[in-house]
């Protein structure tokens, strides 16, 4: 019996001799080329500088008709094909194109450029900035808001992340500011042709006044004399002014707090390392209470 076991674990171990043991080798997913040839192009690129912006229009694979399509559809908003070129091309695009063809010897066909639209566009985007802000604030923080909200740089802004800088037909490149914000409002413009004036009070509310998020009034208005615009606020009432605490007030950190009163009324709280600032910022917190704070 023991002779058999031992048969079979000798014809085993030849067995497992036969076969061979599978031979591991390591391999380099990146070859030893890859890394000096990068070094190389890294060298020859800081030497030439850095490469010139293009406008998207150059790429092979551009297609306005598609972009035109898209960006209505990112906006949700339905526009007029026609309407939104005609929005989307500015005067220099037009008259550098007028160019071209007399050089060239060719008839030029008349392309509409954006120049009425623009001003209507102005004119309905501080329609309805004012008729927004106007139930909700005094008429002099209105026009502070709506100087905030319709300068260039504000509406470049918006016309920016919007999508236009690609899709404008102009011929400068880079796209300057002043032409960025012309044409959101030649946009706004082509939206009321398009569908209303109800949905441009919606696109300006969406897209503009939406900047007004995270900021305080204060930040872009603040009366010159904050005491006498609350005191024209109040014309036949008598305000009057109480100090209610006051720290430190033999050092350079001083601290005051004033009350402003009306009939007995608290209408604002104020701190400040003197008593006259702390006037200010009381009248500036009664002015938030009364007006727009409630």
């Amino acid at each position: 019996m023991s002779f058999c076991r031992h048969a079979a674990l000798r014809a085993t171990r030849l067995v497992l001799r036969q076969v061979q043991t599978p031979q591991i080798t390591e391999t380099r997913n990146i070859k030893r080329w890859v890394a000096p040839v990068l070094k190389q192009l890294k060298r020859r690129m800081d030497q030439v500088g850095p490469e010139a912006p293009t406008p998207r229009s150059s790429y092979l694979e551009w297609n306005y008709e598609a972009e035109i399509f898209a960006f209505g559809k990112r906006l949700r908003e339905e526009f007029d094909r026609k309407v939104l070129k005609q929005a989307l091309t500015h005067r220099s695009y037009v008259t550098r194109e007028e160019d071209k063809a007399k050089e060239k010897g060719l008839e030029f066909e008349t392309i509409e450029c954006n120049h009425q639209l623009i001003k209507q566009g102005g004119a309905l985007i501080s329609q309805c900035v004012r008729n927004e802000l106007g139930g909700k604030y005094p008429k002099d923080v209105v026009e502070a808001l709506h100087g905030h909200l319709t300068t260039v740089d504000m509406l470049a802004h918006v016309g920016l992340h919007l999508g236009l800088k690609d899709i404008v037909q102009t011929a400068e490149f880079p796209v300057e500011n002043e032409t960025l914000a012309d044409t959101f409002k030649a946009v706004v413009a082509a939206l009321e042709v398009s569908q209303g004036q109800e949905r441009v009070q919606l696109f300006v509310k969406d897209f503009l006044l939406s900047q007004l998020n995270g900021k305080d009034v204060y930040d872009v208005w603040a009366p010159d004399s904050p005491l006498d615009y609350l005191r024209s606020l109040l014309p036949k009432q008598e305000i009057e002014s109480r100090l209610c605490n006051k720290s430190a007030v033999n050092t350079i950190l001083a601290n005051y707090q004033v009350g402003l009163y009306c009939n007995k009324k608290l209408l604002g709280l104020g701190w400040g390392e003197s008593v006259e600032i702390a006037k200010d910022t009381a009248a500036l917190d009664a002015i938030q209470r009364l007006s727009y704070g409630k």
